[in-house]
């Protein structure tokens, strides 16, 4: 794929996650079950899938925290660490992804950026974002650009 060329997708695993339908609609999902399950990744089978370098430094963050904190066994974190890396996801950082995800935090009133950031990929590759976190669904509901798993 060319740096021009539009993915069909865009993921954040322990975050968002993107996908297509092959009519040059763009989508996006957010959720960890992608890294829970060994099948996590095959739900997206035939969807080129892209996302920001944010997603695997906060991917590998949590999962680590998790096992640090005893809610999953370490051997479980290092699985679900493999399947992340092994993920058929192409990291992309566009240029202007930062100030886009700046804009977009400014919009909507947030502090933070990181969820920006999925945000502005989303709409800078046209995509939709996909999420099961219903704080984020709330919050960029007035955008457009989000739907729910169920809804792909």
């Amino acid at each position: 794929m060319t740096e021009n060329q539009r993915p069909t997708g865009l993921l954040r695993c322990i975050g968002r996650v993107a996908a297509a339908d092959g009519h040059a609609r763009r989508r996006c999902v957010r959720g960890s079950a992608a890294c829970h399950t060994p099948i996590g990744f095959a739900n997206l089978r035939g969807h080129e899938l892209v996302a920001p370098q944010l997603m695997l430094v906060e991917a590998s963050s949590v999962l680590h925290e998790m096992a640090w904190r005893e809610e999953i066994t370490k051997p479980r974190a290092e699985i679900m660490l493999d399947r992340l890396l092994k993920a058929p996801v192409k990291v992309r950082m566009p240029s202007g992804l930062i100030r886009a995800a700046w804009r977009v935090a400014d919009e909507l009133g947030w502090a933070k950026t990181y969820d920006a950031q999925y945000v502005a990929l989303a709409r800078m590759l046209d995509c939709r974002l996909v999420s099961v976190d219903e704080r984020l669904l709330r919050g960029v509901a007035r955008l457009g650009v989000a739907v729910r798993p169920r809804e792909l």
